[in-house]
């Protein structure tokens, strides 16, 4: 055969179409991208979704902390927890917390954050005097103001001997523990909000103030009218935010006065744990524990809404 034939035949046979390597190489990094995820899924199913479903199918038994008394009893931990005056005296002391420690933790970070953003000389010192609170543990945190708050031997109550004040009995006065409380958080977690705020207030363009300053505006309306509008999603982050870590407020207020005195200060996080773990009900803790998942579920929706209409 010559090769003019062999030429001939090779152009007319068909030409076979290549593998689609689109679609292996999409199929393959699948693969991989599901490998990477295994592991986080695997640890995300056995310690939040398991512990979340046998938590609500434990809420509807009996069950107790030493095994006995499993057996389904339906609605009536539900039904027990929502005439608990002891469970509703917790939460209102929750809500009360949150509503008097969100106020100060938005503002003081908010007049800190300025400060700093003003220009003062040695800002590195400034920044880390204010954060460094936040990365103290609780216990560190809590003995710390134990010691301030001693009505005998407390930093606080030898300052206000010095002025002519009587000292006050901070941690075991039911009408001034949980402000003691709400002022250690604050010194103690205004750290984080401080550095949202100072972030946002550095990433407003220079251009507005400079034009603002060429209109004639002082340095209090360039902050309601330039600052203040600009960082309100921040705002608006670091309300909610801080709503919902103060609506599970436990360490500190256990810390520092257990509940106490005559549970003005307990939380119902401390109630679920009492109940739980000192009463041995962990059927009923449950209910309780939904309960409030409940509350705060309605209660971040609500905030949403509400913070949405606003920034609209």
């Amino acid at each position: 055969m010559s090769t003019s034939t062999i030429s001939k035949e090779s152009s007319q046979a068909p030409i076979q179409a290549p593998e689609n390597t689109h679609a292996s190489r999409l199929r393959r990094d699948r693969r991989h991208g599901w490998g990477f995820m295994a592991p986080f899924l695997a640890f995300f199913a056995v310690f939040l979704i398991w512990p979340l479903i046998y938590g609500v199918y434990m809420s509807f038994t009996g069950k107790s902390l030493t095994g006995a008394n499993g057996s389904f009893v339906g609605f009536a931990n539900y039904v027990e927890a929502l005439g608990d005056a002891d469970m509703w005296h917790s939460m209102g002391n929750t809500l009360y917390f949150t509503v008097i420690s969100t106020v100060p933790l938005v503002v003081v970070a908010l007049a800190m954050a300025a400060l700093v953003n003003m220009g003062l000389p040695a800002q590195w010192l400034w920044r880390l005097s204010f954060f460094a609170p936040y990365l103290l543990a609780s216990t560190v945190v809590s003995l710390f103001f134990v010691w301030m708050y001693n009505p005998q031997l407390g930093l606080i109550n030898e300052l206000l001997g010095k002025v002519g004040i009587a000292p006050v009995d901070w941690l075991n006065n039911p009408e001034v523990a949980m402000w003691s409380i709400v002022i250690a958080t604050l010194w103690w977690t205004v750290g984080f909000n401080f550095l949202l705020y100072l972030a946002a207030m550095q990433n407003i363009p220079q251009s507005h103030y400079e034009a603002a300053q060429l209109d004639g505006a002082g340095g209090w309306r360039q902050f309601f009218s330039i600052t203040l509008p600009q960082i309100n999603p921040t705002t608006i982050m670091i309300v909610i935010l801080q709503v919902l870590a103060s609506l599970k407020v436990f360490d500190q207020v256990y810390q520092m006065t257990a509940g106490g005195p005559a549970g003005s200060t307990r939380s119902v996080v401390q109630y679920i744990f009492e109940t739980g773990f000192t009463g041995y009900r962990l059927g009923y803790s449950a209910a309780i524990s939904y309960i409030f998942f409940a509350i705060i579920v309605v209660v971040s929706i609500s905030q949403f809404v509400l913070t949405r209409k606003r920034s609209a």
